[in-house]
């Protein structure tokens, strides 16, 4: 098992457990595969880290190997794009009607609000996926208003591969340059996922807040 082996030469600081030791043994009996299977989850279900897999790809590529940094990068990029194909699809079969039912139904929630969500994605679709597949947290969920307004796939795929290129070459790349210390990328990447969660969290209970002192006003 060389990238288990790989992490236990990098010292105790990098030792992995939970979901990240689950992506490490995967990819460490899969290879390349194993790197665009994660991927793919990451994309569907964000909690399995891009900023542990796509550093550590970069660090076993720097040590040689059948795992090069181009095939990792190409591994990484396909995963991508199919676990953003897999919401994108969902969201278009769940259609745009059901989903401002939806949205109508939920509390505080106005249609207006719905209006504008949509004519906003509609307007910016295409910098929303490109740059979307950049920023932690919506590099999953952007393909969900893609897929709901029923973006034209083949844009889709463009916009998802380029962006996701950018995103997996830096992350990939850093864990190349920094060799054993690639886990400083899941700090730094982790810090700032951590920054964007809760600055929607923030927004979110401001946006509450403001809504729910609407509906007194109203009363």
């Amino acid at each position: 098992m060389l990238t288990l082996a790989l992490i236990a030469q990098a010292g105790d600081s990098q030792d992995l457990t939970g979901i990240a030791a689950w992506t490490v043994d995967l990819m460490d009996k899969l290879g390349g595969l194993g790197v665009a299977l994660i991927i793919a989850i990451e994309n569907i279900f964000p909690p399995i880290p891009s900023e542990v897999v796509l550093p550590l790809a970069g660090f076993t590529a720097s040590k040689g190997g059948s795992l090069t940094f181009v095939s990792a990068l190409v591994w990484s990029t396909i995963g991508s794009v199919v676990g953003a194909l897999i919401l994108y699809g969902i969201a278009y079969l769940f259609g745009r009607e059901r989903t401002r039912a939806f949205l109508n139904w939920l509390p505080l929630t106005k249609e207006s609000d719905v209006d504008k969500t949509e004519a906003f994605f509609e307007k910016y679709e295409r910098p929303a996926v490109f740059f979307g597949r950049m920023l932690p947290i919506f590099r999953s969920l952007i393909s969900l208003p893609a897929g709901v307004i029923k973006m034209n796939i083949p844009l889709f795929i463009v916009l998802t591969t380029v962006g996701s290129l950018i995103w997996n070459t830096a992350l990939i790349g850093a864990g190349f340059m920094l060799g054993e210390n690639w886990a400083l990328v899941e700090q730094y990447v982790g810090l700032a996922s951590k920054i964007v969660a809760g600055l929607v969290v923030i927004a979110v209970i401001v946006w509450m807040s403001m809504r729910l002192r609407a509906r007194k006003r109203n009363q």
